[in-house]
């Protein structure tokens, strides 16, 4: 997002804070009724354009958004969506986009309030481990053909009972409403979501045998000092890192595996 759309994203976020920092709001109602949301306008392309027309007086968008939402969704939800509309968007698109970001971010405040967010946020990362290693698995689930039902179905089966509720309801709405992205790209932009919702970045490790919980330790304190904020680490393991580690952190790669070096001597001999 960009412009006016950045500010009001913002000031989404800052609401939905202000919301969720009362305990008496049920955070995973509010996070479903704004999935709920997001479907509608995503789905009905004219009332979204309507909503985020700058011609349109803000208090009567908002005022048209407390009709439709009227008896369908809690006070709560109805108000933050009303406040939403009521700012400027640059493309209309962009106001669905911020309803998703809040609807996610709100299942992971349920979850930290629940004292669950880090297991939710090692549940996706192996669940995108599980579905990048599994082919058959990735095409149903990002099968075009295949209807909303029938993915939430499979995900029942695979999460149901095995994972935090909160884990399952946003993988479930990852893979029945894509939106146009990848699963990966689903998968990567909620595990920065949750990692900003308590201010630390993620970094995936991946090493040839599983770290110790001291290695562990010393890698996350060195991380949090070089790029000045907590770390999250996202742990996978590979064989074919021969020794050492492998750090990504957003898109940057620190390198510092056997296979890597042998790589580079490799690339410098035969230069």
């Amino acid at each position: 997002m960009n412009g006016a759309s950045r500010e009001a994203l913002a000031a989404a976020r800052e609401r939905l804070d202000a919301l969720t920092d009362s305990t008496s709001v049920d955070a995973a109602q509010l996070a479903d009724e704004l999935a709920a949301v997001t479907a509608l306008l995503d789905r009905e392309v004219s009332l979204r354009r309507v909503l985020t027309d700058p011609a349109q007086a803000a208090d009567a968008k908002a005022g048209l958004a407390g009709r439709i939402l009227a008896g369908q969704v809690s006070g709560p939800t109805a108000d933050l969506v009303a406040g939403t509309v009521r700012s400027r968007w640059s493309q209309s698109r962009d106001l669905v986009d911020a309803l998703e970001e809040l609807a996610n971010t709100a299942d992971f405040t349920a979850a930290q309030r629940a004292g669950t967010l880090d297991e939710v946020e090692d549940e996706l990362f192996r669940f995108g481990r599980i579905v990048s290693s599994d082919t058959q698995l990735r095409a149903a689930l990002t099968n075009r053909a295949a209807s909303a039902s029938a993915k939430g179905e499979l995900l029942r089966s695979l999460l149901g009972g095995r994972t935090k509720p909160t884990t399952e309801r946003l993988v479930t709405r990852l893979v029945t409403a894509p939106r146009g992205r990848s699963l990966e790209a689903g998968l990567e932009s909620l595990s920065k979501l949750a990692a900003d919702r308590r201010n630390r970045a993620v970094a995936v490790v991946t090493s040839a045998v599983p770290l110790s919980d001291t290695q562990k330790r010393r890698l996350g304190a060195a991380l949090a000092k070089l790029y000045g904020r907590e770390m999250h680490l996202n742990l996978d393991v590979d064989p074919a890192v021969l020794g050492g580690i492998r750090v990504r952190v957003g898109d940057e790669i620190i390198n510092g595996s056997l296979a890597d070096r042998l790589e580079d001597a490799a690339r410098r001999m035969a230069s």
